[in-house]
């Protein structure tokens, strides 16, 4: 059991150093909006991940797998990457800075996970990085049904939440130092990453179907 929980530590590390959309949108929304509103963002990138788990554990792998349906993944999540991305740099750049938050406010804390959710789970490179996963596990480990399956993925998934709600609570401790003109900077440079990350998936959309 030790063993499946130090490979399980090792696949989530190696996830936490990844550097994607959802690493900027986290540190941006925990900065403009607060510890909690950040750990909403991973939130909802958690149930994502865990949602993909789970289809390639019941043998949907076959269907994800197809070709033209990771083409068309490509194409959605690269239009909605760039979208929120047009979103940051010519409306949330001109915003000034809210009043310090603590707390994520109920009515809004939904947008939040649901912000999470969508920009993790309508990437295709999630998705085929699960795959890959889910191929690591079952042939290099040998975790392919049962409980050894459900443990392993257990602790990546936990180690990859608790880096990602680490990350929100760094990014907070930060908010006293942002001004309006350092906000809007970070507003920008989030939105121009999120289009170079969009643009780089539609114009690699081609290749999902190799």
């Amino acid at each position: 059991m030790l063993e499946i929980i130090l490979n399980g530590l090792k696949l989530g590390v190696v996830l936490t150093f990844l550097v994607g959309p959802v690493f900027f949108t986290i540190i941006q929304t925990s900065v403009e909006r607060g510890f909690w509103s950040g750990v909403m963002v991973s939130l909802g990138v958690s149930v994502s991940d865990i949602l993909y788990v789970t289809i390639c554990y019941f043998g949907v792998v076959q269907f994800i797998n197809n070709p033209t349906f990771r083409l068309y993944l490509a194409y959605g999540g690269g239009s909605i990457l760039i979208l929120f991305g047009l979103y940051h740099i010519f409306i949330k750049s001109r915003r000034n800075l809210s009043p310090s938050l603590n707390v994520a406010r109920e009515r809004k804390a939904y947008r939040y996970f649901a912000k999470g959710f969508i920009l993790n789970g309508f990437s295709p490179m999630v998705l085929i990085f699960w795959i890959g996963a889910i191929g690591v596990a079952s042939i290099d480990f040998g975790y392919s049904k049962g409980f050894e399956f459900f443990l392993f993925f257990s602790v990546v998934l936990c180690t990859v939440l608790t880096a990602d709600v680490l990350k929100a609570y760094l990014a907070d401790k930060l908010r006293r130092l942002v001004t309006n003109r350092s906000m809007r900077i970070m507003n920008v440079i989030v939105g121009a990453c999120l289009i170079i990350f969009g643009g780089r998936l539609i114009y690699l959309a081609d290749t999902f179907l190799s």
